[in-house]
C-alpha cells in the first residue's frame, strides 16, 4: 500500500484523560465515543487531507500517551514536528500545568514548532460553570506569551475542533510557517511507510 505524503506533522500533547483522542477522533472521524477510553501507549497516528483555498494539505497527527511514564517516549514523536496541539483539560487545574511543562519542552528542543493551546470539555463548562478550572483570560494570557492560538473545544459537540485543525493547515500554508529548507522539502514528515496506519503503539 502506497503510503499518503503528509506535509505537516502535527503532534497531540498534554496530560492523560485531556482528551487528545476524542479530538482526534472528532475532526477525523467526525464521532464521539461515550465511555472511558482505553489509554494510549506510545502514540496513534492518522493522516488528514484538509483543503485551504485551492491547496490540499495532508496533516499527519500524531496522538501521544499523556501519561509521564510515557514522557521519553512523547519526545520520540514530537522530534520534528510542525505544529503541536497543547490540550488541557478546562475542568482540571493540574492539566494546565502539564501543558505548560509541555510547552517549555518544545520551546527547548523544537523551535519552529508552532503551538496552539487548547482547552477541551467546553461543554462541560457550558453545564455547569463552577466546573471551569482555569480562567479563560489566564490561558489566553499565557497563549499570547508564548505567541500561541488558543482554543477552547469540546469534543462532544465539535465546537471549535474544525476551526483548530483548520487553522494549523492554514498557518502552515502562509508564508510565515514556510521556514523549511530545501533539504526539508519533500521529506515524508511520517517517518516511516508502515506509520499511516492508525494503529502505531495503540492500544485498540
Amino acid at each position: 500500500m502506497t503510503a499518503m505524503r503528509v506535509d505537516v506533522k502535527v503532534v497531540m500533547l498534554g496530560k492523560e484523560s485531556v482528551g487528545k483522542t476524542s479530538l482526534v477522533e472528532r475532526y477525523v472521524h467526525h464521532r464521539f465515543l461515550v465511555g472511558p477510553y482505553q489509554n494510549t501507549i506510545g502514540a496513534a497516528f492518522v493522516a488528514k487531507p484538509i483543503q485551504v483555498g485551492e491547496k490540499v494539505i495532508t496533516l499527519g497527527i500524531w496522538d501521544t500517551a499523556g501519561s509521564e511514564r510515557y514522557e521519553a517516549m512523547s519526545r520520540i514523536y514530537y522530534r520534528g514536528a510542525r505544529a503541536a496541539i497543547v490540550c488541557y483539560d478546562l475542568t482540571d487545574s493540574s492539566s494546565f500545568q502539564r501543558a505548560r511543562f509541555w510547552v517549555k519542552e518544545l520551546q527547548n528542543c523544537e523551535e519552529h514548532c508552532k503551538i496552539y493551546l487548547c482547552g477541551t470539555k467546553n461543554d462541560l463548562i457550558q453545564e455547569d460553570r463552577s466546573l471551569r478550572k482555569i480562567d479563560y483570560h489566564d490561558a489566553q494570557d499565557f497563549a499570547e506569551e508564548i505567541g500561541a492560538q488558543h482554543f477552547e473545544t469540546s469534543s462532544k459537540t465539535g465546537n471549535n475542533v474544525d476551526e483548530l485543525f483548520q487553522k494549523v493547515a492554514e498557518d502552515y500554508n502562509s508564508t510565515a510557517f514556510q521556514y523549511m529548507t530545501a533539504e526539508e522539502t519533500g521529506v515524508d514528515l511520517g517517518q516511516k511507510k508502515d506509520s499511516y496506519f492508525y494503529s502505531c503503539c495503540h492500544n485498540n
